[in-house]
């Protein structure tokens, strides 16, 4: 791992209002991250809600959007005898499709310049789901600036499009013009670099499936106009039983360094994997595994080209942050979680602030020196 210079828990359940008495917050986590013109830095933080009552004798309840523009909400009923499996987070049927227990929103924070000192949070919802985009939630933005123009890519839940990347643009981080879907057929963890390269709009992402012929791996997809993307061709970043065999995604957007773009990505240590890797082996024994094994969500970093960000220059080879503190243990489902969606160069341009989800409870920051990152890497 890499020595982290300064590291605090920045957000919490408490420190936020539900918006209705029938709910309650959970996790605030996952935030997209820049820095404006001000100097601060502003925060897209993914709010989880759940409901107090999510069923009874006779029916479960599950949330949905249903506004045109404005945040309305609908709580939907269901008989239990429709529901073959039921936990504190979700449903489902007998035909595979689920609804969920709880629904996500966006809720706009704002930093210090430093990124440690929080000096205000909306405590109304910032960005949601409406009727026609997200009705069952959105969750895990992530913001880039192009020019003068800022980008936000979301993952949206519907029941018409189960779950899709949206785009949504604006001139003032403040209000925001919908796009629409860009990546669908849960494709997640959509990334857009900062620059045009070679003339075209590059963007990170990662579908999703249950079938495939090799490890996982991102894509790189290309676009004329930020809406309709194609080309991709694959970011290869795994190998076989290696720490993020298990799954890999975007995490911020990269961002532009003296020795190429720095693309800092998840990787998940897939339980399955049950020995014969030292990485592996090692990251187990620092989180006190025994028996009771979960999968384990770290942190990767990749140096990429300029110029061609398909060629992979070095990496990481073991991550260089592990959810080994405790708020980052111990989450709803088994799993332990750092997440990183947002990413900052401080003030003094030789260290990142990286903002994460921890646990899929908090959000926290790290400042981390850009040189100790580099120096771990090796070429692949």
């Amino acid at each position: 791992m890499i020595e982290v210079k300064k590291e605090r828990v920045l957000l919490e359940p408490k420190d936020f209002v539900p918006s209705s008495d029938l709910f309650e917050v959970i996790g605030v986590i996952n935030p997209a991250a820049i820095r404006v013109d001000s100097g601060e830095i502003v925060l897209y933080v993914r709010v989880i809600e759940r409901l107090k009552k999510s069923q009874d004798e006779n029916f479960q309840y599950s949330p949905r959007m249903i506004g045109k523009e404005k945040f309305e909400i609908v709580i939907d009923r269901f008989s239990r005898k429709e529901a073959v499996y039921s936990s504190d987070l979700e449903f489902s049927f007998a035909d595979g499709t689920k609804r969920l227990k709880f629904i996500s929103h966006f809720r706009r924070v704002v930093l210090s310049q430093d990124g440690f000192r929080v000096k205000k949070i909306e405590q109304k919802p910032s960005f949601f789901g409406l009727g026609w985009d997200g009705e069952l939630g959105v969750e895990d933005a992530r913001i880039t600036k192009i020019n003068e123009l800022y980008v936000m890519t979301y993952v949206a839940l519907s029941s018409a499009g189960n779950i899709t990347t949206n785009l949504a643009v604006s001139n003032d981080c403040l209000n925001w013009y919908r796009r629409g879907i860009i990546f669908s057929h849960q494709n997640k963890d959509v990334v857009i670099f900062p620059e045009r390269i070679n003339h075209q709009y590059l963007a990170l992402n990662r579908p999703e499936g249950d079938f495939e012929f090799s490890l996982p791996h991102v894509l790189i997809s290309y676009s004329e106009n930020l809406e309709f993307w194609g080309k991709p061709g694959s970011l290869k970043l795994s190998k076989k039983k290696s720490w993020d065999s298990g799954k890999v995604g975007a995490g911020p957007p990269p961002i532009k360094t003296k020795k190429g773009w720095l693309f800092i990505y998840h990787g998940v240590i897939d339980k399955k994997i049950s020995s014969g890797n030292i990485i592996v082996d090692d990251i187990r024994k620092l989180l006190g595994y025994g028996e009771n094994i979960r999968n384990i969500y770290c942190a990767g970093a990749a140096l990429l080209d300029f110029n061609n960000p398909r060629k992979v220059l070095a990496r990481v080879p073991r991550p260089f942050l592990v959810p080994h503190k405790k708020y980052e243990r111990g989450t709803f489902e088994t799993k332990d979680v750092v997440f990183p969606t947002g990413l900052v160069l401080d003030r003094n341009e030789e260290d990142i602030l990286l903002f994460s989800g921890g646990g899929d409870v908090v959000t926290t920051v790290k400042k981390i020196s850009l040189k100790e990152i580099f120096a771990k890497m090796k070429r692949p």
